[in-house]
């Protein structure tokens, strides 16, 4: 596991429901040391974090971005990808979709489709 690998992560799909994914993995990748920043329209706060309602809205651009939204969100997500310049995305299982990962493919965005989490040996 190598936080530094990232200047900054956007978690897409952060909840203040300690039950969903969302949640667990913005809570532990923050324990990790991870530089992770939240996303999710209804904005607010969670664990104390200013949680922004739209990657255009951070300001610092991420170079990673880790979706644990429906697919079809996913698929919006990877257009405003490529509208901000956004490189490389993760896909959570449950989150990723036959045309997500072809919209990647398609604008030069790296895409992963499995657990961000088990991967880098946070999980």
């Amino acid at each position: 596991m190598n936080p530094k690998e990232y200047s900054l992560i956007a978690v897409v799909g952060v909840s203040n429901d300690a039950s969903k994914f969302g949640h667990r993995i913005f809570r532990d990748l923050l324990k990790a040391g991870y530089p992770a920043e939240g996303v999710n329209p209804k904005g607010g706060f969670v664990l104390g974090r200013h949680i922004h309602k739209s990657l255009a809205e951070m300001e610092k651009k991420p170079d990673l971005v880790i979706t644990v939204v429906h697919p079809a969100v996913t698929e919006k997500v990877v257009e405003e990808c490529n509208r901000l310049g956004i490189k490389a995305v993760w896909m959570q299982p449950g989150s990723e979709s036959g045309a997500a990962t072809e919209k990647a493919k398609e604008y030069g965005i790296k895409a992963a489709t499995a657990c961000f989490m088990v991967v880098k040996g946070v999980w």
